[in-house]
């Protein structure tokens, strides 16, 4: 492989400086693969990917009428992160995570930042993910926010920048496990070489989140993941994190509410729930509450919880800041709460509601990135740069009948890391989303995260549901 001539050209690269000069961080790791011959690697690959189906991480794509689970695609070249971008990472987390969760408990009670003028009444209260049913809800110890994945990205300059927050049901996680797995058995002898942090631990540290919603006196609480069922598309990901954290995977089916609690049915009768990670979205997890045609949750379980009778994870109501509307405000919300200016910026974003930005976004299309408020996946959105006139005329009469729905922001110029395509490297497109657990006053940020990287070459959108893939990602312990 000659490594000698990589070149990031224009780019940012994450594991080199210039062409053919990695980055100090990088160093051992290219001077190693040096060593390996293009079809070793090439096999490596192939038997990473053997290894990743037979483990059977897999996921669907709600867009093919298939319904055929798929491997995520992984590249066996990692990223690598310092320890003083890690550092620094770390702490810009910390502080976006305590301000959300402030605002996310403000405005479901005293609604003080709308009050304010902070942030416009109409923002929230048009806001998808903003539950009226959730108004003065009491989470325990006043975290709505338990489990967050937060997009980021850099930029043309090496600039880190926030690229949407994920409240309600972040997945991921088990790609991260799992591919740091498979890494350690393809190449042992690197990682006897190099000081990385591990990540396996994870699933210690979310039951330690769980548990800890539990009311104290209980000597032990029980734990349940709930999960829509075997055709959601992140069904890998709930089974194996309950099978990881020893805790029973259930279906709305397999609970009920009787005596006013929670209950899971078993072979030996019914069980008393005291925990439930949920990875159902909100408008499920209860038709009496929310949508009353809905199968995947439990008759009376929001009752249940605005009783204090059983804990919830994430809190239902999260989802508002998901809106990618509310996330322009995330700046403003530090500030507000905290009286700290933010360590990690946004994006600069467009807010198609508001006239000035919107007729900017309809005479500029072909220069921004525009996204659905709501929409996830890489769905609901335009890449101006690479879109076609019919697309973007399309985009513009979706804006001009719901402008609410939509915001708009600059094509920013990702950064890369050298990827494997077919018998050499090229630079590929990558984000990254690190895990946080918020329990009690302690924000605990994993160490890593999942990169994912935009396969098709100049691509920008990395979603596995678009063709994206992933990679593993080295934070450095020195």
């Amino acid at each position: 492989m000659q490594w000698n001539i990589y070149d990031p050209e224009e780019f940012y690269d994450e594991l080199f400086l210039a062409k053919g000069q990695p980055r100090p961080s990088a160093d051992p790791l290219i001077k190693w693969m040096q060593g390996l011959r293009p079809d070793e690697l090439q096999r490596h690959r192939e038997t990473a990917q053997i290894a990743l189906l037979k483990l059977g991480v897999t996921f669907n794509v709600y867009s093919d009428n298939q319904g055929i689970e798929r491997v995520f695609p992984f590249d066996i070249i990692p990223r690598i992160v310092s320890t003083q971008e890690w550092d620094r990472l770390e702490k810009g987390l910390k502080q976006r995570i305590a301000a959300l969760n402030l605002f996310l408990a403000d405005i479901y009670d005293e609604q003080r930042i709308l009050n304010d003028g902070k942030i416009p009444y109409e923002v929230i209260y048009s806001a998808k993910g903003f539950l009226k049913p959730c108004i003065g809800l009491k989470p325990p110890e006043e975290v709505w926010c338990h489990v967050t994945g937060t997009d980021l990205v850099r930029d043309r300059n090496g600039e880190w920048y926030v690229l949407e927050d994920n409240l309600r049901v972040p997945s991921g996680i088990s790609y991260v496990l799992e591919n740091r797995r498979v890494m350690k058995s393809t190449f042992p002898e690197i990682f006897q070489t190099m000081a990385i942090h591990p990540v396996d631990d994870y699933p210690s540290h979310l039951l330690e989140t769980l548990l800890n919603l539990a009311p104290p006196h209980l000597p032990n609480p029980t734990v349940v993941v709930l999960t829509p069922g075997i055709y959601n598309s992140a069904y890998f990901e709930h089974s194996f994190l309950a099978q990881q954290m020893g805790v029973e995977l259930v279906e709305g089916r397999d609970l009920v509410v009787v005596d006013g609690y929670l209950q899971m049915r078993t072979t030996k009768g019914l069980r008393r729930v005291d925990v439930v990670y949920r990875r159902v979205d909100d408008d499920f997890i209860d038709p009496l509450v929310f949508r009353p045609d809905s199968l995947l949750g439990v008759p009376g379980l929001m009752e249940v919880y605005r009783e204090g009778r059983v804990a919830l994870a994430n809190a239902p109501g999260t989802g508002v800041a998901d809106d990618k509307v509310v996330y322009a405000y995330v700046p403003d919300m530090i500030r507000y709460y905290l009286g700290e200016e933010p360590l990690l910026c946004n994006v600069p974003t467009y807010m198609c509601w508001q006239e000035k930005d919107r007729e900017y976004v309809l005479q500029n299309l072909e220069k921004l990135v525009v996204k659905s408020a709501n929409e996830s996946g890489g769905y609901g959105m335009l890449v101006g740069s690479s879109s076609t006139q019919e697309e973007r005329e399309t985009f513009a009469e979706r804006i001009i009948a719901q402008p609410r729905n939509y915001i708009a922001q600059p094509t920013l110029c990702l950064s890369r890391v050298p990827t494997l395509v077919d018998d050499h490297v090229e630079g590929r497109h990558v984000d990254l989303r690190p895990y946080i657990l918020h329990r009690g006053e302690e924000v605990y940020v994993h160490p890593g995260g999942l990169t994912r990287v935009a396969l098709r070459k100049g691509s920008l959108v990395v979603n596995s549901s678009q063709g994206g893939g992933s990679k593993d990602t080295w934070v450095l312990n020195y």
